[in-house]
């Protein structure tokens, strides 16, 4: 059993080891900078101990880049009626981080490249002056959203179709924008009759979309009408921005469109165009394959 006296000169230690770190604390540059900055008085200042010492011990990892609970936020002393306290604000690199993740986010790839988040309207090629005009009509669909009117824009294998109008997207994120980019052939493979009423209420709401490299898929009246149609159908009624790529020009999707196994389809093809002129301009896109650079 501990004597009396030894229980004292245990307390006298920590008083005095008390005593020592409030010392170190009080003598923070920071913390005398914030008690003479809010003129604290000695029972605030006393109040404030546990805060002090928190702020301190935080700040100092945070200097040292040592692991910490709240990585990416860096303690300030703040006061909360009375006392001062600690909070956590984001850093600069964590809301850098914060803003490109959250850009990231607004740009939906399916069925395409990742690396087209990364594409941006700086990096299109302009070295052919008949590419000039569509991507004018890019800036200003940007630049005027909600412009309701997309594009439909075509040309030959590689030119850079798809590329262009991830770049698009990428800007509208900038201003808030969610575009889906969906590379249509791999959609329609991926789809069957259980799953399909769920993908196609999903894309159907999009923001934007861009239906990429359309005419390339396997054509039959189901994918057609039940899948395309419906598509398509929403988006002229909510007048939603809608774009497509294709190496068909208007007029080859249309017979496209009407070849299945059945027969020519002419009218049910007919339908589906209406609506693809009614939400995009046709456009060809000029230019060599960049695919082979």
């Amino acid at each position: 059993m501990e004597s009396i006296g030894d229980i004292l000169g245990k307390r006298q230690d920590i008083r005095e080891n008390f005593e020592k770190l409030v010392t170190e604390v009080l003598k923070n540059t920071d913390v005398q900078a914030f008690i003479a900055e809010h003129q604290m008085t000695s029972d605030e200042i006393q109040r404030s101990y546990s805060k002090f010492y928190e702020y301190v011990r935080e700040h100092d990892k945070f200097k040292k880049g040592e692991k910490r609970a709240a990585d990416g936020y860096e303690p300030v002393l703040i006061m909360n009626h009375g006392y001062a306290d600690v909070s956590y604000q984001a850093t600069n690199e964590l809301a850098e981080q914060q803003a490109a993740q959250s850009l990231m986010r607004r740009v939906s790839i399916i069925g395409l490249p990742k690396d087209l988040k990364q594409v941006s309207l700086a990096d299109i090629a302009l070295d052919d002056v008949q590419r000039i005009k569509p991507y004018q009509a890019l800036v200003d669909f940007i630049t005027n959203f909600p412009k309701k009117k997309g594009l439909y824009l075509y040309g030959d294998f590689g030119v850079g179709k798809s590329f262009m109008l991830a770049a698009m997207a990428n800007e509208l994120a900038k201003k808030g924008i969610s575009t889906t980019l969906l590379h249509y052939p791999t959609f329609i493979s991926d789809l069957d009759f259980d799953n399909a009423k769920v993908w196609v209420n999903e894309i159907k709401a999009s923001q934007v979309l861009v239906l990429d490299d359309i005419g390339a898929e396997q054509n039959n009246a189901w994918v057609r009408d039940s899948i395309l149609q419906v598509i398509l159908q929403h988006r002229m009624q909510e007048n939603l921005p809608t774009f497509f790529t294709s190496n068909l020009k208007m007029e080859e999707l249309e017979q496209h469109l009407a070849e299945t196994k059945r027969a020519d389809e002419v009218w049910p093809a007919k339908r589906v165009m209406e609506r693809v002129k009614y939400l995009a301009e046709e456009m060809r896109l000029e230019g060599t394959n960049r695919r082979h650079d």
